[in-house]
Parts: C-alpha cells; sequence; structure tokens
C-alpha cells in the first residue's frame, strides 16, 4: 500500500472484505507510525471497536519500533564488526548500541534501507478476529526470542499496570517493560497472554497480537481503579464559606459591598484576590490594598472564577513536594493562557476563563497524585521513553486519565461549563464543545508550552485547530512564542517578589 497518504475508502474495504491490507517501510519515520495508527483507527471503526483504539495502538507503535530497533541492531552490529550470534559479542556490541545509535540514527537508518531491511504491519479481519503481524527482514536469535518470552512470563506475577511501573521500570533492561506492559493491556481487554506470540516464517521475524473480538470485554477498559474511585467520592464538599460567596455572586440583589464584606472574614482568600489584583493581569500603576477595589477590578465573572480555583487548592491540599510542583505548573499554565488570549487571539471575553482553566486544568493530575503519589513521575518517564502520552497510559492504568478525573470533579463541584471544558480537554481540544473551542485551546497550548519537557517542542506537538487558530506556521514562530511567554513570567514573577 503507498505510504504517500492513507485512503480510508480502501481500509474499509479491506476490513470488510476480509483482504489483508500491508504497509512495508525502510525507516519508518514517524509519519508512517501516524499512519499505521490512521489505519487502525479506520479498521477499528468499521468493526464497531473505537474503544480499543489506544490500547492497541500502543501495542502497534511497540511492536512496530521494536522491530526496527531489530534492524538497527543488525546493521550496528555489522558495522561494528560483531557476531550477533556470538553471546560475547552480543554483550559487547549492546554495551554501546543506544547511545550510538541514536546520536546518529539518521546514518543507521539509511544502512538498513541500503541493506534492503524492511518493517512490514498487516491488518488483517476475518471471522470477527483482528491479526496485527508486525514483520521485519532481520531474524531473531534465540537470545532475543527468550528474552521476550521471559518478559511474557514475569508479566504473569503483576495484576496491574501499576504493579509492573513500579516493580520493572528501574530494571537495567528497562526496553522489556514495553512487552510487559502490552500484555497486561491484552489481559486488561479480556485477552489471555496467547494472544500475543513472536515467531520465524519464512526468513521473517513476526510478531502477532490475535484479537478475538467475541473475547474482548470493553468495559473492563472503563473500570475506575476502586483506589482512586473511593477517593473521589470521599473529596468533601467546596469550603462553606466559598459557597456563601458564590450564592452572593449569582444573586442579582446582593451589592459590593455584603461581597467584599464576606471575603474579608477569610484572609486567606482575601491575600489571594490582592495578589490576583496586582498581577499582570490588570498592569496597574500602583499597588491595591483594599478589598472593594479589588473586587471592582476583578469584576463578578473573574471573582467567580477566582474562588473556583482558591476553594479547590484548599480541597486538594499543596501539602506535598509533588503537588506544589503541580500547582506551581498549573499557575504558570494560567498565565501563559491568559497572555495568549489576551495578546494573541486579543479575545477579552475569555480571559476570565482561561487564567482560572489554566491553573485548574491540573487539579486531576493532583487527586491521581494524593492517590498514586509514587506513579506519577513513572508515568511520565516510560511514556517519554515511548513517546506516548500520559493520558493514554492513565487511562490503561486506573480506568480514567487525569483530565477526566479533573472532568469529573468539576462537575460535581458545579464549576461553569467553561472551566470544565478546559480541564476535562487540556490534552485533547478536538473532543470540547466547539462553543469553548477557544478557551480550551487557549489552555491546551499554555500547559504545551510550559510542560517541564517542552524544550524539544515542535508543530507536530500541537493539534492542527490549535495551530490554525494562533497562526503557528513553523517551527520559528511556535520557539519565539514559547520565548515571549517565559519572558513575560519572568518579569511577572519578578514584579510580585517585589510586591511580597
Amino acid at each position: 500500500m503507498a505510504q504517500s497518504k492513507i485512503d480510508p475508502a480502501k481500509v474499509q474495504q479491506a476490513a470488510r472484505s476480509a483482504i489483508p491490507l500491508t504497509i512495508k517501510s525502510y525507516k519508518l519515520p514517524h509519519e508512517t507510525e501516524a499512519q499505521l495508527e490512521e489505519v487502525l483507527a479506520i479498521f477499528l471503526k468499521e468493526i464497531g471497536q473505537e474503544g480499543l483504539r489506544d490500547a492497541l495502538g500502543y501495542c502497534l507503535r511497540e511492536l512496530a519500533v521494536n522491530a526496527k530497533k531489530a534492524n538497527t541492531k543488525r546493521v550496528y552490529f555489522q558495522q561494528k564488526g560483531l557476531n550477533i550470534d556470538d553471546a560475547s559479542d552480543y554483550r559487547s556490541g549492546m554495551t554501546g548500541f543506544k547511545e550510538d545509535t541514536l546520536s546518529d540514527i539518521d546514518t543507521y537508518l539509511e544502512l538498513q534501507r541500503q541493506a534492503g531491511l524492511y518493517v512490514k504491519v498487516i491488518f488483517h479481519y476475518k471471522s470477527r478476529v483482528l491479526n496485527l503481524y508486525v514483520a521485519n527482514n532481520a531474524t531473531i536469535t534465540r537470545k532475543e526470542q527468550m528474552r521476550v518470552y521471559d518478559r511474557i512470563a514475569r508479566s504473569r506475577a503483576f495484576n496491574s499496570l501499576e504493579e509492573a511501573l513500579t516493580s520493572v521500570l528501574d530494571d537495567s533492561e528497562g526496553a522489556g517493560l514495553g512487552i510487559v506492559i502490552m500484555v497486561l493491556m491484552l489481559k486488561k481487554m479480556g485477552l489471555s497472554e496467547d494472544a500475543f506470540d513472536i515467531d520465524v516464517k519464512n526468513g521473517e521475524t513476526v510478531a502477532r497480537v490475535r484479537i478475538p473480538m467475541s473475547e474482548v470485554h470493553a468495559e473492563a477498559l472503563d473500570t475506575v481503579s476502586q483506589e482512586l474511585a473511593r477517593h473521589i467520592d470521599s473529596l468533601p464538599r467546596f469550603p462553606e464559606n466559598i459557597m456563601q460567596l458564590q450564592k452572593l455572586i449569582e444573586d442579582p440583589d446582593s451589592n459590593l459591598s455584603e461581597i467584599s464584606t464576606q471575603i474579608s472574614t477569610d484572609p486567606s482568600l482575601t491575600a489571594d484576590l490582592l495578589k490576583v489584583v496586582n498581577s499582570a493581569q490588570f498592569m496597574l500603576p500602583k499597588k491595591v490594598d483594599s478589598i472593594t477595589e479589588a473586587v471592582k477590578l476583578v469584576g463578578m465573572r473573574g471573582l467567580r472564577n477566582l474562588l473556583f480555583s482558591y476553594g479547590t487548592q484548599k480541597v486538594l491540599g499543596n501539602e506535598t513536594g509533588e503537588t506544589r510542583a503541580l500547582w506551581a505548573h498549573s499557575y504558570r499554565t494560567g498565565f501563559y493562557a491568559y497572555y495568549l488570549a489576551r495578546n494573541v487571539l486579543k479575545n477579552r471575553d475569555i480571559l476570565d476563563d482561561v487564567y482560572a482553566g489554566g491553573i485548574l486544568h491540573d487539579m486531576g493530575k493532583i487527586i491521581f497524585a494524593n492517590v498514586h503519589p509514587e506513579l506519577i513521575d513513572r508515568i511520565e518517564q516510560f511514556c517519554r521513553d515511548k513517546d506516548i502520552h500520559t493520558d493514554l497510559f492513565e487511562d490503561l492504568a486506573s480506568g480514567m486519565n487525569h483530565a477526566e478525573i479533573g472532568g469529573l470533579v468539576a462537575e460535581r463541584w458545579n464549576f461553569p461549563e467553561a472551566l470544565i471544558q478546559a480541564i476535562r480537554y487540556h490534552h485533547d481540544p478536538v473532543s470540547c464543545d466547539p462553543v469553548y473551542a477557544e478557551v480550551v485551546r487557549s489552555v491546551y497550548l499554555a500547559n504545551a508550552l510550559c510542560d517541564r519537557h517542552s524544550d524539544g517542542i515542535t508543530l507536530d506537538h500541537i493539534d492542527p485547530g490549535t495551530r490554525e487558530l494562533y497562526r503557528l506556521s513553523s517551527n520559528e514562530l511556535l520557539l519565539k512564542m514559547k520565548e515571549r511567554l517565559t519572558d513575560a513570567f519572568i518579569r511577572e514573577t519578578r514584579k510580585q517578589d517585589r510586591l511580597e
């Protein structure tokens, strides 16, 4: 099948007619990986199993990248004059394999092409069984095959993805974790480890994932871990004084004096309100110390959103280093989102919502961290290594990702719809209600640009709709935007330090 562009009609026809569909690549670039996932998505939609997309997408990518890596290993050993079948040579070659190939990957991929080493992926749906075959024409060694089977055996010891992450991620052969996770994902779908196999056929190493649709229990993918569910259910109601203030704000008969008096009864809230008013959001010529003046400047909508962010922090807390770091990131995201909406979109109507949405976007991650404090960093490390989004892994680990957790709790606490949308879809702006698209996309872009791992960010990492909204047509423009936001945030932080 041509790699230039996927023809959905041909993919649909292959799914309906039980015709094997093949994609072959010598270098398996990022674009081809994306095509593979696109074909998988079309297949699954055609057979009514879209719910399996994330889990099977991970499996497909894991096997394809492993096949590509196996080909790279062959040319690397050949360049080094080493025999891959010799135990001593194998140990010697693997010592520098990862570092050497990553630092000069284009050279090794070109050597693979010249050697005729390919990765071939076959999609075949027949008799309600979906078979995914990933083949490469570098024959797996006995040692490599035994290592794969060892990983499958190790997966039997774990009852959950959380256990596997905690136990295996520090393993010196961390690459094997990908196979362990894949087998556990298949189990979570209701399948046994027999759904995966790897063997040599006609000079090719063929990895196969077999999914009989009659055995798949998709509901297992939606099961929230009991511990997480209990924690969400046990979250207290919003602070009573915040609820009273919200009622005053919504009451058309209440006046500014009543609201200011109520705020003054809470010293912490008073300090937060004054801090916001004296921030770059209002660009005032002098410091404001009056609560009444602060309420006038913030406005009722801004005050309402401030109360939601303030109350959320009170309920969820910031006692641990992990939660403090998450809140620090959240406040930075709020600043970035506000800056983007004001100075790039120039839409003043959404400023209050994007600022509060930015501050609150990760409230689900804070809840997740309170339940699984040791897993946050491990999940992020694993997802960086595998180039997958953390939401996917959180979905599979706990049955619900942090954005969905945050959206669920925001609904329970009766947040405004704009904030619920910003929280729930800050990683998935395509799925938000179009009415709130500018709010969600502003928070999404702000979060992406102030992420601690955003140094290598490119347009490929940004949703096309957001690129269009913010007229980001090149990586240079994206980098300049990131630099402007960083500089503005540093200036604001210094200003706040002087005021305090």
